[in-house]
């Protein structure tokens, strides 16, 4: 069965693309959203901490890649070097909401969690004046595409008996991803620490009776699933050449959340 799907999953481009490109790259932001789903399950699904500003990991990876990576500081530093940096900030920036929450529960915390979502959305529209950081509403384009193997995705390959355009080498590079993250996330939760927070999400007292340092797990919750939202950003950035604020919009976040709560 897995076989099939696999299968079906390296065609797929190809017959999508027969009924246009827009397809490929509709699916490819979908594969970015599962991307972002399997972070947002590690804090909803794995701890059971409601969080509804998970976008804002999105931006801070999609930011750090737009803004090293563009005539905007004249900075060109490569994807791979980024990819890590995006998903440290990310993770950071997952600690730092992390840490002022830990002790809220259920509506509160999900209250909060948006403000710091809204916060980061807000941040990025105005941190145009004084000094120009995000240039604001306008956003930031001319991103510099990912580069494998010496070769820009921006540009189509050909292997002489095939034509592979830009959309589907994206296809194949975020499919690799998504794949990885799986496999992550589900060792993660036959882990040690997954074992951890589901006991934290069953019953949060009973796990710290038993000795588990909920604080610590929590943040890490946080930080962990940050950093997924923040590769997300990062390949999210480099695929489309553009980001502004209103790519994270209070929307997104439920969506995902929506996205986690249907998928179980």
């Amino acid at each position: 069965g897995m076989v099939l799907v696999g299968l079906a999953l390296l065609v797929l481009p190809f017959v999508l693309s027969s009924a246009g490109t827009t397809w490929v790259r509709i699916t490819n932001l979908a594969i970015l959203f599962i991307l972002l789903s399997l972070g947002l399950n590690i804090v909803v699904g794995f701890a059971g901490l409601l969080a509804l500003g998970y976008i804002a990991f999105y931006a801070v990876g999609a930011y750090a890649y737009a803004l090293l990576a563009s005539p905007h500081f004249g900075l060109h530093l490569p994807f791979w070097a980024i990819l890590p940096i995006g998903a440290a900030l990310a993770a950071l920036f997952g600690v730092l909401l992390g840490a002022p929450t830990l002790k809220l529960r259920g509506d509160y915390l999900a209250i909060v969690t948006l403000g710091f979502g809204e916060i980061i959305r807000v941040s990025m529209n105005n941190m145009d004046q004084p000094y120009n950081i995000t240039n604001g509403p306008k956003g930031l384009g001319q991103i510099d595409p990912l580069v494998v193997w010496g070769h820009p995705l921006s540009k189509p390959l050909d292997l002489g008996w095939l034509n592979l355009p830009s959309v589907t080498l994206y296809y194949y590079l975020f499919l690799v991803v998504v794949c990885l993250s799986v496999v992550m996330c589900h060792r993660l939760e036959q882990s040690r620490i997954g074992r951890a927070w589901m006991a934290i999400r069953e019953d949060e007292l009973a796990a710290k009776a038993m000795g588990l340092n909920t604080r610590n797990l929590k943040l890490m919750a946080f930080g962990m699933g940050a950093m997924f939202g923040g590769v997300a950003g990062v390949l999210f950035s480099a695929f489309q050449g553009f980001v502004s604020p209103e790519s994270f919009s209070l929307m997104e976040s439920v969506m995902i959340v929506a996205m986690v709560v249907l998928g179980g």
